[in-house]
């Protein structure tokens, strides 16, 4: 069968698809891009500390908890990031559990949950002592900053320079809570100093890197001096410490009392099935999109400064949830595991999804992908989430909310609903689909895509799932239980 047939059976699918979700696609007026990504923590205190694009707001977080009555209790985030949902809700009283996989994304989330239980005024006089004293700008020993094959000329020599005097400094300080602190300092700089870019599926690199000769000059604009950029951060580390910068009134300061954040670094599916069934009040969480992005590459430098070498990184980028094109089947979770059978059925018997897939292949065959890899990574993405979903689900109490924001994709041609896949994975984990909220803009394709196929809005989510009780799992239709009585 030709691509062109499949492409037009996906099309009458998904116009069902819709019509069985119509009424839980809801669109939210509340919601924008900017409350839906890491653009809002621009301005909020200790979110601002460290560029985690791939995040969404304590702003959203917030509202997510006021608006599916998560209150107490404890809540999980699978997919932790910069910590975004554990922070927030820490500060309204909740415990929180994250599991993220990325070294330097749990130095992120560990440091800072450092700086917050930590005798404020004297850690910020510590690091502003360190700041004047200007030591990495005198002549002495170094410790080299070791690239790696693609992060190889990051910085101007001076700026490699002074980085390596500053690793040599704050590694002869014998308060090693401060040596931290200050390697989180450049962690946080690392970008604003270098020739790269993050930009989506890859650090970008500025002409003045040598890296692009011959290609379209890229120009990032201003890099900044190394001591500029650490006297900025290490103030605003401090400003927001002291609650210099904080913009809620005295009271709130005299009562706050954060509470416990427990952080698990690996893969959520590898820990996930470790955890006893219904021990989570909530979950929220963002996972990667089925869009391509490496996070490995685009937090090479990061990586690279917390001295993860080149295997570990090509061992971290098949561990990840299958986004990008080289990622391979994860075969060794689900062969004999019983924990994932039920998610494997579910995924398996998708018509719609196998429909997307075989379309997919069909374009490889015909030679109109632009990467062969394209049909196993949708194919994977979608097994490894229902396995994560059904996990979750069975991790939640009953009628506890199960939040997730995540983007529907687009490729050689076709939308992929993402969104309503997913939710059909959790209808047959036991939860209820209460809600999809839509944003009221979504967001545009590739310009690959629109120059070949048009343009098309893609729908942006945040879904609100509900674990049913073990009564209502009992009162469902036949057909729906069909996944969870195997």
């Amino acid at each position: 069968m030709s691509s062109e047939s499949i492409k037009s059976q996906i099309e009458q699918a998904t116009r069902k698809l819709h019509e069985k979700y119509y009424d839980s696609l809801v669109v939210n007026p509340d919601l924008d891009r900017k409350l839906v990504s890491f653009q809002a923590n621009k301005y909020e205190n200790e979110s601002r500390w460290c560029k985690y694009k791939e995040g969404f707001s304590s702003a959203l977080i917030q509202y997510i908890f006021e608006n599916t009555g998560i209150q107490s209790g404890r809540v999980l985030d699978p997919f932790a990031g910069s910590g975004t949902t554990l922070f927030t809700a820490s500060d309204r009283g909740i415990d929180s559990m994250g599991i993220e996989l990325l070294p330097s994304s749990a130095e992120m989330i560990e440091v800072r949950q450092f700086l917050r239980t930590s005798n404020r005024e004297e850690i910020a006089q510590k690091l502003r002592d360190f700041k004047n004293s200007r030591i990495w700008e005198q002549s002495g020993d170094r410790i080299e900053f070791n690239y790696l094959r693609i992060t190889q000329n990051a910085f101007s020599r001076e700026t490699k320079y002074s980085l390596e005097r500053y690793l040599y400094e704050i590694e002869q300080l014998r308060d090693r809570d401060l040596s931290r602190v200050l390697r989180f300092v450049l962690l946080c700089i690392l970008e604003s100093i270098s020739y790269t870019r993050k930009d989506g599926q890859y650090l970008r690199w500025d002409w003045r890197s040598g890296r692009n000769a011959g290609k379209n000059k890229f120009d990032k604009g201003k890099i900044l001096d190394f001591t500029e950029a650490v006297d900025l951060k290490i103030e605003e580390i401090c400003g927001d410490l002291l609650w210099e910068n904080f913009l809620f009134p005295p009271t709130f300061i005299e009562q706050y009392n954060p509470r416990k954040i427990e952080l698990l670094i690996g893969s959520c599916l590898n820990i996930l099935p470790t955890f006893e069934d219904s021990s989570f009040d909530g979950v929220v969480t963002s996972p990667p999109y089925c869009n391509r992005y490496d996070y490995t590459r685009t937090y090479a430098l990061e990586l690279n400064l917390l001295g993860v070498g080149e295997e570990t990184i090509k061992n971290l980028r098949q561990a990840m949830l299958s986004c990008t094109v080289e990622n391979r089947e994860k075969d060794h979770l689900s062969s004999g595991n019983f924990r994932y059978e039920n998610a494997i059925l579910s995924w398996k018997s998708h018509k719609f999804l196998n429909l997307v897939v075989d379309y997919l292949e069909q374009c490889r065959e015909e030679k109109k992908l632009n990467n062969n890899g394209i049909p196993r990574m949708v194919k994977n993405y979608f097994k490894e989430m229902a396995m994560m979903i059904f996990e979750v689900s069975r991790l939640l109490k009953s009628n506890a909310p199960f939040v997730m924001v995540n983007d529907n994709v687009r490729y050689q041609g076709i939308h992929i609903p993402v969104d309503l896949i997913l939710s059909d994975f959790a209808k047959d984990a036991g939860l209820e689909i209460e809600k999809i909220w839509v944003l009221p803009r979504g967001k545009g394709n590739s310009s690959q895509q629109m120059g070949i196929h048009g343009r098309e809005e893609i729908r942006k989510c945040v879904y609100v799932w509900r674990k049913l009780s073990i009564k209502e799992q009992q009162a469902m239709k036949p057909t729906q239980t069909l996944v969870l009585q195997q």
